[in-house]
């Protein structure tokens, strides 16, 4: 049985575009989920919050988070990064892929070859 899985990013971000690449070459089938397009749900954000850390979820280095003002990115915790990323998708780590079994948030190709 082939297992399916989702990658979750924004098509035109550099980092997603390899992991696609990387994805294709290597035969493992995927579905694609444009944050930007089809959102996210409180309940797909708690499934990830599940199952990789918060912090490491949250992209401090992204254009989006720098467009926030200094009272959204201070006092942060579990909650407030829920928050934030579900008004802006694109706060959220690049890409994140579920394989079913596991998270991987971000893309290098060492790490997808040596968890896939």
């Amino acid at each position: 049985m082939t297992t399916t899985f989702t990658l979750y990013g924004v098509k035109t971000c550099q980092t997603v575009k390899k992991a696609r690449v990387w994805l294709e070459q290597h035969g493992k089938p995927y579905r694609y989920h444009d944050v930007r397009v089809d959102g996210l749900t409180a309940t797909q954000l708690d499934d990830f919050m599940a199952r990789a850390d918060w912090k490491l979820l949250l992209n401090r280095s992204s254009t989006a988070w720098r467009q926030l003002s200094p009272e959204q990115q201070a006092d942060l915790d579990q909650d407030k990064a829920k928050a934030l990323i579900l008004a802006h998708p694109t706060l959220m780590k690049r890409p994140v892929l579920d394989t079913g079994e596991q998270l991987l948030v971000g893309f290098t190709a060492e790490r997808y070859a040596s968890e896939l």
